[in-house]
């Protein structure tokens, strides 16, 4: 091999030297400008070059003279006597190459910065912030909520709120501009709440500092979907973990898991750090309870929002010592569900004879940021004569018919094991074979039920005319599987609703329907057909991690609400619990519902249950006071165990 020449060694020097970048190569340009002066300097004082006819120059005056006209080329043209021109001419021309350079690496290096924050990989320096890792469909309901969410809490604690900063910040692998663009066009009012975006894998340790996880009080990790879509969320947790032992506080980390199979070990990777539930479930237990009471998506939809009835803690020392049952007529601004007690534990609609005891929380649902002031009262004007003890006759043999077929099938077919009477009869219509499809569903299916699988086609005319002949009280349609196309996955879904509407209008006949929409985008499309009862998975999945996000206790109270067996949401008959058609007020309905050892939250009025501007009828938290007047038909609201 050649051996390396001084020229060669120079070269590489040279060429290690300009690759160090922008600040490197300006005080490269910045000392020769600083040796041009100083050599020009030093040739006029110590030569004693002067212009013609003037005095020698001194070595103040002579730096000022080159200083010029490095800097500016047209300083040479009012030179005299030709030393004098000479000197000052090459001190223009080693000014124009240098100064010209330092501009173009200046421009180049401003160019680059630009560039660099525009691919958004600069750090995010904020404390007390929401950070979001992951990219999909809920980030638009989450930033839309956690904005509420800051806004509340800026209107309690006012404008100087210490230690919580409104700003959300997203690492995501996907252009910064772009995901900047989609949250203004979807996400137009932030109610003051700065979005940050960077671009970076949320799988990358060294990525995952840009956003400041150490500093931020609740980190929420969403899964990417795809065939594998619960990997990338485990790989960040991991990465979250890894510095565990040397963090000065421990994380509030919030994940929503598809598969069952993953969610111990993702569990055992967050630790107690990481709260940890899974979107089929959620969703499958949801479309079960909903589907045989008309107006309860609406309920949750309510519940799990910051701008509805959000659940609040609240420790209530006046309270101490009297029972849950007395408790629930103490607040006007808010309903109790149940409590929490010292050691942490959560129990919904708890026993009404159970007392208060120091270091007790309250749990209510309030609206807004409504501050929970319990009052000393214990007369509330209820109305006794009014309220009845009577209980509604068993139901009859259901009937339940299923349209379409997709992963959450079987954990359906399951949670409605728990709320079908015996011997109820359910048949599943999904282009899907039959075998496939009772082999899916074989571990999970109830004794209680007999389910039957057939292959149609579930937007057919004819198809849909021959189930609805078949007598079936309640519809579930579920977003066709494996479609790539969401829209087109809602668009099926919405033929088949409205095709089932049309039918129903016709034949004069009266079924309750849950359709699974995918996108929030299109819940105002399926409204035209008045179907009340849409579930959107994705954003009652971006709501309820908001929740969680935002305190972590409210965890357990949804676990309570969705675990069969518990106490659990019911709309009951309003003649259950007191004299229809008499004005009433709600304080009234509490103690009917107090009596039967459950806990009214709200009521529906079915008058109104088309009118989506009026929550399709359901009023949760009412003002306890103001007299209401229930229909035999209209639904109390209330928490209870079946």
């Amino acid at each position: 091999m050649k051996k390396a020449t001084f020229g060669d060694r120079l070269r590489y020097r040279f060429d290690s030297f300009m690759s160090r970048g922008t600040i490197a190569l300006v005080g490269a340009l910045f000392a020769g400008t600083f040796l041009l002066i100083l050599v020009g300097t030093l040739i006029l004082v110590l030569a004693r070059l002067k212009p013609e006819g003037g005095e020698a120059l001194g070595f103040a005056e002579a730096l000022w003279q080159v200083t010029m006209r490095t800097v500016d080329t047209g300083t040479v043209a009012g030179d005299t006597g030709w030393s004098f021109r000479l000197v000052g001419f090459a001190i223009t021309l080693g000014g124009i190459f240098i100064v010209s350079a330092l501009i173009g690496v200046l421009a180049s290096g401003l160019e680059g910065r630009l560039n660099d924050l525009r691919r958004g990989r600069s750090r995010v320096v904020e404390t007390g912030h929401s950070v979001i890792l992951g990219w999909s469909p809920q980030v638009f309901t989450l930033v839309s909520e956690l904005a509420f969410a800051n806004r509340q809490r800026s209107e309690d604690r006012g404008a100087s709120t210490a230690g919580h900063s409104a700003c959300v910040a997203i690492l995501a692998d996907k252009d910064k501009v772009e995901m900047e663009e989609e949250i203004r066009t979807k996400v137009p009012d932030t109610m003051g709440t700065r979005v940050v975006c960077r671009s970076g894998s949320p799988l990358d340790l060294d990525d995952l500092r840009i956003v400041s996880p150490d500093t931020a009080r609740a980190i929420m990790v969403l899964s990417p979907g795809g065939q594998y879509p619960d990997l990338p969320v485990a790989k960040t947790m991991m990465a979250l973990a890894k510095d565990r032992d040397r963090r000065d506080h421990r994380y509030h980390i919030v994940a929503a898991l598809h598969r069952p199979t993953n969610l111990q070990i993702t569990r055992m990777i967050g630790g107690d750090e990481a709260q940890v539930f899974l979107v089929d479930g959620l969703v499958s237990r949801l479309i079960a309870q909903t589907c045989r009471q008309s107006g309860l998506s609406v309920v949750y939809g309510e519940l799990f929002s910051f701008e509805g009835a959000a659940i609040h803690f609240h420790e209530a020392s006046s309270l101490v010592g009297i029972t849950y049952g007395e408790a629930l007529f103490r607040f006007r601004n808010a309903t109790l569900i149940g409590l929490q007690y010292a050691d942490g534990r959560v129990q919904v609609n708890p026993s009404m004879a159970t007392a208060i005891q120091p270091g007790d929380k309250v749990i209510a649902i309030a609206t807004g940021g409504a501050a929970l002031h319990p009052s000393a009262t214990t007369d509330f004007g209820g109305e006794p004569a009014a309220i009845r003890d009577d209980l509604s006759a068993v139901p009859p043999l259901e009937r339940l018919l299923i349209l379409g077929w997709n992963r959450r099938g079987p954990l359906i077919l399951e949670q409605l094991g728990y709320y079908m009477p015996p011997d109820s009869q359910v048949l599943v219509l999904a282009p899907v074979e039959p075998q496939q499809m009772q082999s899916e569903a074989a571990v999970v299916q109830s004794g209680r039920m007999q389910v039957t699988f057939e292959r149609g086609n579930p937007v057919d005319r004819p198809t849909l005319e021959r189930m609805a002949e078949g007598g079936y009280q309640f519809v579930i349609i579920l977003s066709p599987a494996d479609t790539p196309d969401i829209q087109l996955a809602d668009a099926t879904t919405m033929v088949s609703l409205l095709h089932l509407r049309d039918i129903a209008g016709k034949a004069d006949r009266k079924f309750s329907i849950v359709s699974e929409i995918l996108d929030v985008r299109n819940r105002d499309l399926a409204e035209v057909t008045s179907a009340d009862d849409v579930i959107i998975g994705e954003r009652l999945v971006a709501l309820a991690l908001a929740q969680i996000a935002e305190n972590k206790d409210v965890m357990p109270v949804f676990v309570e609400f969705l675990t069969p067996g518990g106490p659990e949401i019911y709309l009951k008959p309003a003649q259950d619990y007191i004299t229809p058609d008499r004005p009433v007020s709600f304080y009234t309905v509490l103690e009917a519902a107090r009596r039967k050892g459950q806990t009214a939250i709200g009521y529906r009025l079915l008058a109104e249950a088309g009118a989506p501007d009026r929550a399709f009828g359901v009023h949760l938290n009412p003002d306890k006071s103001a007299p209401v007047t229930l229909a035999a038909h209209d639904r109390v609201i209330v928490l209870a165990e079946e």
